[in-house]
């Protein structure tokens, strides 16, 4: 699923006289607010799951076309960890 029929599907979820702008605007202010708080710590939301940031170290790794050693520079990142529920309503 994509963002648009994401969109879509909030659109219907809310009912027939939301307009798509509307399902829109509602899921970037969801988005925009993980994002935010992701930037403070863990994002919990009860029953689909976590998203944490993550700081990953400096290594070293490959260049797969010259085989020569490469740098790979430490960088931060987010993990999401499913709940239990989410996992097993799949």
């Amino acid at each position: 699923m994509n963002k648009a029929q994401l969109i879509d599907s909030v659109q219907e979820i809310l009912g027939g006289d939301t307009s798509k702008r509307a399902a829109s605007d509602a899921l970037d202010a969801v988005l925009n607010a993980i994002t935010k708080g992701v930037k403070q710590g863990p994002v919990q939301l009860i029953g689909f799951g976590t998203f944490k940031p993550v700081d990953r170290k400096a290594r070293m790794g490959r260049n797969p076309k010259t085989k020569e050693p490469v740098e790979i520079k430490a960088s931060r990142t987010v993990r999401f960890v499913a709940s239990s529920a989410l996992k097993s309503s799949i």
